[in-house]
């Protein structure tokens, strides 16, 4: 878990690097292009393959959207104007926007007084953090960028609960199909927003190599193996550990400042999203077969 925590809390990090030298759409098509190469030939190796049927494509197609393409480029975008560290705290907003869809959809039904205190009270954690009535605040557009891309995540997790999760194929298979699916859906972006010059140095290489494998690549396959082991309720609490792993790495080697009100909202949101599971509900909680994509 420490380890998967790891990969993905520093994925905000990385993507900070990488702009150095690549927009945001380039980041999102080579990360996707690597993990999607890593999963195969894992999924190969195991003497797997690639789902096939147009109904499971179609979903996939929806699910990598929401799931890989829209964020993964958000996110990107959003760290040209706000702190690494900051984002990984906005990405820890995605369960409650899944509990609000839920509650807003009639998909989730379990409405138990604690798990609503939760979302009122991540929520109001998160209004700290962009802390809109100062002029130093966060509020700016590329806050709402991270933001957005929490949100959809959870419409992710949503589709892939409803649609994808428990149709007989294994999360590698769905997984390495979802991340394929998410590298074509990437490219089509590319004519729009990724022809910008590229700055070849290093610094940014490394960073969307590491970015790719480790982060979007071989996470998936820690992240199988932790629900395994320890099973699926245990293994989304990884998702406690990411904003603060990458608040942490971003004063460490970026020197992004930790403010006070940053922190203090970080902690309103964990302690919220602690109150809505609660009682856990299959709309926040991926299952065994789900390919789980959003904590990152």
């Amino acid at each position: 878990m420490g380890v998967l925590a790891l990969l993905w809390g520093s994925s905000f990090l990385w993507i900070k690097i990488a702009l150095t030298g690549l927009s945001p759409v380039q980041i999102a098509l080579v990360r996707t292009l690597l993990g999607a190469a890593v999963l195969v030939v894992l999924l190969h190796v195991r003497g797997q393959r690639l789902p096939r049927g147009r109904t499971a494509w179609r979903h996939l197609l929806v699910a990598a959207t929401f799931a890989n393409a829209i964020p993964f480029i958000l996110f990107a975008i959003g760290e040209q104007t706000v702190d690494s560290g900051v984002a990984g705290v906005l990405n820890a907003t995605t369960p409650l926007w899944t509990l609000a869809i839920g509650l807003l959809l009639g998909f989730e039904r379990q409405r138990h007084p604690a798990r609503l205190a939760g979302l009122g009270l991540g929520f109001a954690g998160t209004l700290l953090i962009f802390a809109p009535w100062e002029k130093a605040g966060l509020a700016s557009w590329g806050a709402l960028a991270c933001l957005a891309a929490a949100a959809s995540y959870a419409v992710a997790y949503t589709y892939i609960g409803r649609t994808i999760s428990g149709r007989g194929m294994s999360s590698m298979q769905l997984s390495a199909a979802q991340l394929t699916a998410a590298s074509g859906l990437t490219a089509l972006a590319v004519p729009v927003g990724g022809l910008q010059p590229v700055h070849l140095s290093w610094q940014p290489l490394v960073a969307v190599a590491v970015l790719g494998v480790f982060g979007t690549g071989f996470a998936f396959v820690l992240n199988y193996r932790l629900i395994e082991d320890e099973g699926a309720t245990n293994a989304t609490t990884v998702g406690y550990l990411l904003p603060v792993v990458s608040v942490l790495l971003g004063a460490a080697f970026l020197g992004e400042a930790i403010g006070v009100r940053v922190v203090v909202g970080m902690v309103v949101v964990l302690v919220g999203v602690a109150l809505t599971r609660k009682q856990p509900a299959t709309a926040i909680i991926p299952t065994d077969r789900a390919p789980v994509t959003t904590l990152k």
